[in-house]
């Protein structure tokens, strides 16, 4: 039994009754169309099944319709933090919602080869990259080929592109203010890597809330870690030996904090009683440590959306700046404060 041909673009002409012209402009987006023709082939394309070929497709409209997600992390980081899994969420089903592809590429600083030789436009529509370092200059070579970019999180100010951050200044300062407001003065943070902004900023909230209080900001109360787990538990380690006064801590992210959490218990010191630990995330990690974590909420899947519309607004138009967005955030109060 011979199988069914699939319908052509003019199967869809023909039974549209336009020419065939008429119809790929339809089918790709194009203007110079009356209403009553539009909506002839749009009924001719539902009752035949046609599927655009996106290879063809792509030749007229000089659009790939697929977009990358650059995160410059380990696949450990990438798939053993909420944080991550939450911006690809809000990327894919934002993209999915427009009918583009989202292409995944895992690019750790040591590891990012020529990947710019893959991010152009013949492959590519645009490009959004999460979690860049300092010493990162793939943004300005992808720009430089003239495809758009959107950054997740601010890079250095060398950097001139969109991006998407949560107010991690603002969090950092709430965070230790609900430390001072609960009584703590000795108050110590495990921050994030030292060569990324987002450590930087947070850091700020951090010592501007220490100073409006009168409190000491002090070198020896600042540990970083890598924003894992492990790295939290270490950097405890180092702050309880180091200071072994201290009776809050704020960490960067919720793993190192719950990294802190075990490091704690271990040494005998009650959390809240002796000393008060708060996060930063609200990933549903917090609400299974021991005790539950207050944390400064961010939403990683409000990030991803907001990132996709920037770029799809660069997209299509490339004279538009994608300029930046700048997303609340707010304390979450649990038992380990």
């Amino acid at each position: 039994m011979p199988v069914p041909s699939r319908p052509t673009l003019e199967d869809v002409a023909a039974r549209a009754g336009v020419g065939r012209g008429t119809a790929s402009r339809v089918i790709n987006g194009g203007a110079r169309v009356s209403a009553r023709a539009r909506q002839a082939v749009e009924d001719a394309i539902a009752e035949l099944g046609y599927v655009p070929n996106r290879a063809a497709r792509a030749l007229v409209t000089r659009r790939t319709d697929a977009i990358a997600l650059v995160i410059a992390e380990s696949e450990e980081r990438v798939f053993g933090e909420p944080f991550f899994a939450g911006v690809v969420r809000g990327i894919g089903t934002t993209l999915a919602a427009r009918d583009k592809q989202l292409i995944l590429l895992i690019a750790p600083a040591d590891r990012g080869g020529h990947l710019e030789d893959y991010l152009t436009r013949q492959h590519v529509d645009g490009v959004l990259l999460l979690s860049l370092h300092d010493d990162a200059d793939l943004p300005a070579r992808v720009q430089a080929r003239g495809v758009p970019v959107v950054l997740g999180g601010r890079a250095t100010e060398s950097i001139t592109t969109g991006y998407v951050d949560a107010d991690n200044t603002q969090g950092a300062r709430l965070a230790v203010e609900h430390l001072i407001e609960r009584g703590r003065r000795v108050v110590a943070t495990i921050a994030g890597p030292a060569d990324m902004q987002v450590t930087r900023h947070r850091l700020a909230g951090y010592r501007t809330a220490l100073t409006a209080a009168g409190l000491d900001v002090a070198d020896d109360l600042v540990e970083h870690g890598d924003f894992g787990r492990d790295s939290g538990e270490a950097a405890m380690r180092v702050l309880l030996e180091r200071r072994p006064d201290l009776d809050a801590v704020f960490c960067a992210n919720d793993p190192m904090a719950a990294g802190a959490l075990k490091v704690l218990r271990e040494a005998g010191r009650s959390v809240p009683e002796e000393v008060s630990v708060v996060g930063f995330d609200d990933s549903a990690l917090a609400e299974s440590t021991h005790p539950p974590l207050t944390t400064v909420h961010q939403s990683p899947e409000e990030m991803g959306v907001a990132m996709v519309e920037l770029l799809l607004a660069a997209v299509d138009d490339p004279s538009v700046d994608p300029g930046s967005r700048l997303l609340p955030t707010h304390l979450v109060v649990r038992e380990s404060s």
